[in-house]
């Protein structure tokens, strides 16, 4: 008789078919169809886009969905949430607060790519810091809009204002009237400070910048995608020569445009960091939040997982953070993906949906499904083994 396992699963969501709380469930569930003497954890992960506040209340016993109404990324109405996480020791609470639910692209019915903008982002961050918080976690995946995070700040207090001095239209197309920025009235840092958490590692600027690389995904064609990287260029200068504030020149210093992830959110990561908020990895964010380190370390098995697994996967996405951990643990790593388009050699073994589905496109049909066949293919060792794994 085998020996029983301590299993964790710790997949990512796979975007446009099911969350990392549905993938982690479903392979659990297959898991413990097919070996059930063993101790299965479930620890669906987020990477700072979609699903990030979903997987961190699962996972933290005591948090409370806090629903709020802000203003879309259009300027309509809609229902959203922050997360509240209950303090521990000498750590305060910490308030969990997601674009892709106050702005995401998914609230989108249109795409609009000079209009969205972020307003209701930060207006959930004001809702945050009013209840209290000592710390925030700003997870900016899932953005519809390409304004700099303009939108968030003048929710926070800022003024961007046009030669007339009357602020600046909302969206992308709204900076390229921007001449004068006012920070003295921007709402302060909570005490433990705000962390953007993101797996996008983009410049805010130029060919691998907000405008050039995620315009397009939100509908931008090549002329807009010209407009708005001048405008988020403008921004930057702008910031640097008139930003008035309480702490004189401080602006132009805190936020580096060229540095990792300030490009992330149609630059909501560089917004941010003009606020005072450090960008991090959002997958090892999310990882130390929930204490994924401490199960992966006491656990035999790991399993993890992304809707694509491709070159792009090893650049601070989950299942490569998660590899990571296995591997410093000697803990036996395996792989889901709805598609594997990279050579999984870090993992002993891999399991792809569309292979067992005979295609994409029944396996994002009926996910869940698959999922837990794969659970189920894994526990029987009946999956596609690496070829690095002796």
């Amino acid at each position: 008789m085998s020996p029983t396992l301590q299993v964790v699963v710790a997949p990512d969501s796979f975007k446009g078919s099911a969350t990392a709380v549905e993938v982690a469930s479903a392979i659990g569930g297959g898991w413990s169809e097919a070996r059930p003497g063993d101790t299965v954890v479930l620890a669906p992960m987020a990477d700072g886009g979609e699903g990030t506040i979903d997987a961190l209340a699962l996972a933290i016993p005591g948090s409370k969905r806090m629903p709020i109404t802000v203003t879309g990324p259009v300027g309509e109405p809609v229902e959203a949430e922050w997360l509240l996480i209950p303090g521990e020791e000498s750590i305060g609470t910490t308030g969990v607060v997601e674009l892709a639910n106050t702005s995401g692209i998914t609230l989108l019915s249109t795409l609009a790519p000079m209009d969205a903008q972020t307003s209701g982002f930060g207006e959930a961050i004001v809702a945050a810091l009013d209840h209290g918080v000592e710390k925030l976690l700003l997870a900016i995946g899932g953005s519809a809009s390409t304004d700099g995070g303009v939108g968030a700040l003048t929710a926070l207090g800022a003024r961007f204002l046009d030669p007339q001095g009357n602020p600046i239209l909302p969206g992308g197309a709204g900076l390229a009237d921007l001449v004068t920025v006012d920070f003295s009235g921007l709402r302060a840092l909570p005490e433990g400070g705000a962390e953007i958490i993101t797996d996008v590692t983009n410049p805010l600027l130029a060919v691998d910048g907000a405008a050039a690389v995620f315009g397009p995904q939100k509908g931008a064609d090549m002329h807009q995608v010209a407009a708005l990287d001048r405008s988020l260029a403008g921004l930057v200068r702008i910031v640097g020569q008139t930003a008035v504030t309480t702490r004189p020149r401080e602006a132009a210093r805190l936020a580096d445009p060229e540095a990792p992830g300030s490009g992330a959110a149609g630059g909501t990561g560089y917004g941010l960091a003009l606020w005072g908020a450090v960008i991090r990895s959002g997958a090892e964010t999310v990882a130390t939040a929930v204490g994924l380190e401490r199960q992966i370390r006491e656990a035999d098995v790991v399993i993890t997982g992304e809707g694509r697994f491709d070159s792009q996967s090893a650049a601070g996405k989950v299942p490569s953070f998660v590899v990571g951990l296995a591997e410093k643990h000697g803990t036996f790593p395996l792989l889901v993906a709805g598609s594997i388009e990279a050579d999984p050699e870090e993992f002993a073994a891999s399991v792809s949906l569309s292979e067992l589905a005979g295609s994409p496109g029944a396996a994002m049909e009926n996910p869940v499904s698959f999922l837990w066949a794969a659970g189920r293919a894994l526990a029987n060792g009946g999956a596609k083994t690496s070829t690095s794994t002796s």
